[in-house]
């Protein structure tokens, strides 16, 4: 599938993508630069969820009735300002209210990308559509943060946000003079927000985002620190799992849609979900050889960033005049489940030491298996709204 447009709305979400997640590599340089401790640095990444999470569905609701090419470029020029005052903060809490104004601006460019792929392709090529817009985003968790870490510690973190305003700034330009005007997607009201928040259908099926990625951040969060202590690897070593980590996570992309379009998007989730759990149970439990941690990493990528696709699709075809305010709900879900399994893993890290990761992450990983199911035997009923 060649579209151009499709090209730079993945850009925009790798951009987009960096500067969200990439301050999980910053967050030594700026405690530093303001001599404060990480764990209050932290905040970046804690504010810009929190902020993401509450206000992207009732945004992108509230703004259901305008232009969504003036939507996209516009959260994508809201987002690169936020960066800019980031890169100049004169202090630690102007770099907080930065990171808010990052959030007010990205909560818009995932969904409404999504919808316009969507709204630019025949349905049966969907799948191939999602995968290529949200090959950015993959794209920027997968590479963004060992980047962002790399650029932080040799040329400063001002500079890390600066580049990424720079190429957010590039890509609402582009863009701007790219998407076609009046692009038909279904509009997006508060009433429409009501509608998928009060049916049970559709926030079990936004959940599944939530628990499948909580499980995978149960151990990606502390794959660096699982590596060292059992491996005893070291600063190369970690990169070289990251970057096999980040390869897998472009297959998985590509295979996401492939397997959407090709077995559909429920038997797709049911089968990562459970290509997941077999990865992750060994890889912490198991006492692996080292090439056996690089290839259950690689299978676990694979799988893990394999999902995206076909849980949009699936969540497109449950309703699709709600399908701007369900891809809204649906990103915030993905920083949602984040933030869960940060905050899962480093209580059973403290509580039981790494073996019980795994564990751990496959618990929630079946939980979310278990909403599929139920789901699936909710679907008779009719979805208010739909």
């Amino acid at each position: 599938m060649r579209n151009p447009v499709l090209l730079l709305i993945a850009f925009g979400n790798f951009a987009v993508g960096m500067g969200a997640f990439g301050v999980i590599g910053l967050l030594t340089p700026v405690a530093g630069a303001f001599a404060i401790p990480p764990s209050e640095a932290a905040w970046m990444m804690s504010l810009y969820a929190l902020v993401y999470a509450l206000t992207s569905p009732v945004l992108v609701a509230l703004t259901g009735r305008f232009d969504r090419a003036f939507i996209l470029t516009g959260g994508l020029v809201v987002f690169a300002f936020g960066a800019v005052l980031a890169a100049v903060a004169p202090d630690f809490t102007t770099v907080l209210v930065a990171r808010a104004l990052m959030a007010l601006g990205g909560g818009f460019i995932t969904p409404v990308g999504a919808s316009i792929g969507v709204a630019l392709v025949p349905a049966e090529q969907r799948g191939r559509a999602l995968a290529i817009v949200f090959g950015g985003l993959t794209l920027a968790q997968a590479l963004g943060v060992p980047a962002c870490a790399w650029i932080g510690y040799a040329l400063g973190w001002r500079f890390a946000f600066g580049l990424v305003a720079v190429m957010t700034f590039l890509c609402a330009g582009l863009l701007w003079r790219s998407l076609p005007r009046a692009i038909a997607v279904p509009p997006t009201t508060l009433a429409s927000l009501g509608a998928v928040l009060a049916s049970p259908v559709l926030v079990l099926a936004v959940a599944y985002t939530a628990l499948f990625l909580g499980g995978a951040y149960v151990v990606f969060t502390f794959l660096g620190p699982f590596a060292e202590q059992r491996f005893g690897l070291g600063r190369d070593g970690v990169t070289a799992l990251l970057l096999v980590f980040g390869v897998g996570a472009v297959v998985g992309n590509a295979l996401g849609g492939f397997l959407s379009d090709r077995i559909g998007p429920l038997r797709t989730l049911v089968l990562l979900g459970c290509a997941q759990i077999a990865t992750l149970l060994p890889m912490t439990l198991l006492p692996l050889p080292m090439t056996g941690l690089f290839v259950l990493v690689l299978l676990w990528s694979v799988a893990c960033w394999a999902f995206m696709v076909p849980q949009q699709a699936r969540l497109a075809a449950l309703a699709p005049p709600l399908t701007p305010v369900l891809f809204a709900l649906n990103a915030a879900a993905i920083y949602l489940g984040g933030s869960v399994g940060s905050v899962t893993g480093g209580q059973v890290l403290r509580g039981f030491g790494f073996e019980a990761l795994g564990p751990a992450a496959a618990g929630l990983v079946l939980v979310g298996l278990g909403s599929l199911a139920l789901v699936a035997s909710m679907q008779r009923r009719p979805v208010a709204g739909a």
